[in-house]
This record gives C-alpha cells, sequence and structure tokens, in this order.
C-alpha cells in the first residue's frame, strides 16, 4: 500500500478492514446500504436478511435507486459466489452485538471474509441512535461521501419541533408493534430500540408492555395491545409483518378508535434526513391527537 492510495477503517468490532486504495464496489446489508446512499455512496449490491424475501423490502431500501442496485437476495439465498457476483472491494455489514454479521450464516461470513474487507456497524440495543449515526457518517466520509446539505439542521428543527409537541396538554400515548397475525402483535419494548429511546428522550410517552417473556418485544393477544390504550401506534412495515390495515379483531377496533397510525421501520435508516422524516411524521400524529 502507498500512503497516497492506501485506505483502512476501524469497525465496531474492532477490527481494521483495509484495501490499497478506497473502495468503489460497496456491497452492504439493506439498511446499511441505503443508508450510505444518503452520504451519495452508491453500493453496487445490497443483502438482506432471513425476514427478507426474493424482492428488497422497501420498507428498509430509502431512496436508493433500485433499477441500478443488484439485490442479492436473502437468507438461504445467499452464499459467497452470489454475494461476489458484482465484484465488490468492500462488504459493510450490520451487528447487534458480539460482532456477528447480520443476516449471514456465520460460514459464509467467514468465507466472504477471506475474499473481501468486511465493515460492520453495530447498530444493536447497547447504542445510542446518534451514535450508529456517527459510525455511517465517518464510514460514508471515509468511500468519499458527505452529508446532504442542511440534513443536520433539518434534523435539529425536527427533534426541537417533536419535543414541543409532546409538552403540549393532552400528548398521546404511543405504542411501538409488529403485527404477527389476526391474533397476536408483537409490542416492543421502547428502551431496547435506539429511535424509540429518542422518541422517550423527547418526552413522547411510550408505553411498555408488561415484564415478561421476549428481551425487544412481548408478544399479546390484540385484547392487550388494545389495553395499552394508545393515542398513536407506531406499526412495523417491514415486509415479514402483517400489515395494521389488515387486522380486523373487533376489540382492537374499538380500543384504536381514533388512533392515529405511524409507520415505523425497526431497522432505521441512520442519515440525519432519514432520521428528521420519521420524527416528523410522529410530530404531525402528535400535534393532530393533541389537538
Amino acid at each position: 500500500m502507498t500512503e497516497q492510495s492506501a485506505w483502512s477503517f476501524a469497525d465496531d468490532r474492532g477490527q481494521l478492514a483495509a484495501a490499497d486504495r478506497r473502495p468503489a464496489r460497496v456491497l452492504a446489508y439493506v439498511q446499511a446500504g441505503a443508508t450510505l446512499w444518503d452520504y451519495g455512496i452508491r453500493p453496487e449490491g445490497i443483502f438482506g436478511s432471513g425476514h427478507d424475501g426474493a424482492e428488497p423490502d422497501r420498507a428498509k431500501t430509502g431512496t436508493l435507486p433500485l433499477d441500478t442496485v443488484d439485490y442479492r437476495g436473502a437468507g438461504d439465498a445467499l452464499d459467497v459466489d452470489t454475494l461476489l457476483r458484482g465484484r465488490p472491494d468492500l462488504v459493510v455489514a450490520v451487528s447487534y452485538g458480539h460482532g456477528q454479521l447480520y443476516g449471514l450464516d456465520p460460514d459464509t461470513a467467514k468465507h466472504l471474509e477471506e475474499r473481501v474487507p468486511v465493515v460492520v456497524i453495530d447498530v444493536g440495543q447497547a447504542r445510542t441512535l446518534d451514535r450508529v449515526a456517527e459510525r455511517f457518517a465517518a464510514l460514508a466520509r471515509s468511500l468519499g461521501g458527505a452529508p446532504v446539505p442542511d440534513a443536520s439542521g433539518e434534523l435539529h428543527a425536527a427533534r426541537e419541533r417533536l419535543r414541543t409537541a409532546a409538552r403540549a396538554p393532552g400528548a398521546p400515548r404511543v405504542v411501538a408493534l409488529s403485527p404477527a397475525g389476526p391474533e397476536q402483535a408483537y409490542v416492543a419494548r421502547p428502551q431496547m430500540w435506539p429511535e424509540l429511546r429518542v422518541l422517550a428522550e423527547l418526552g413522547i410517552g411510550l408505553v411498555s408492555p408488561t415484564d415478561g417473556a421476549g428481551v425487544n418485544w412481548a408478544t399479546v393477544d390484540w385484547a392487550e395491545a388494545a389495553a395499552l390504550e394508545p393515542g398513536i401506534v407506531l406499526a412495523d412495515i417491514r415486509s415479514n409483518a402483517v400489515p395494521l390495515h389488515g387486522i380486523t379483531d373487533p376489540v382492537w377496533g374499538a380500543a384504536g378508535r381514533g388512533a392515529r397510525t405511524v409507520p415505523w421501520n425497526p431497522e432505521p435508516l441512520c442519515s440525519p434526513q432519514a432520521h428528521a422524516r420519521f420524527l416528523a411524521l410522529v410530530a404531525d400524529a402528535v400535534e393532530e391527537a393533541a389537538g
């Protein structure tokens, strides 16, 4: 490597990814690829997790130009040859702690790292959303990307708007959940989700399910979900979740009368503009609910 062309980046496992020149063909987990795109880095390919299917999940892809970004697939469809078919010179993956590459079989990940540099960003519950965003921003800069002008200002404005809305009399109770089907829902434990902790820090009244089984989610029936009396429901819109509008349980309907629904992606893009868009949607709903 030469001083003029060498590239390296220390990832969240404490491992150094290095190359003799700055990578230009990035393969990324879909969440990472969509975030990097917001900094001007177009990945040559993306891959999903075991929750995903043969087509990319539009809830996770943000504004990625899917006509020019190759989706490699997900789950059992992913092997080293499939992942490397676009000749990437860098792989960007995410981890939920312990350094394991999310969405990839450990053996596949091992053989992948033998062939190409890999950077892992930790997006797990131990991280704040700001810290995750900082890490993606640092990686994007190292790859030649830059933030959109005024994106940080838009995020600050969105935070302050939501903070003000949360202080208003009559601010609603908020429940985050992922519909599992006509009988059950997974209700998020807010303290386990970095983006939900941001809402709580801004004063939003997030409602926690009762203690019990499940670290990140509590599995409840719709009557139990309704008993939480949400004025706003943050509904998981990923493709593996059942659409909330498809739930016809009458108990839920009665309890949810007047409840506003905000689309929520539990695998959020970590750019300032993407975070600002989500906060603005929550602020819209809080302001409407408060009258």
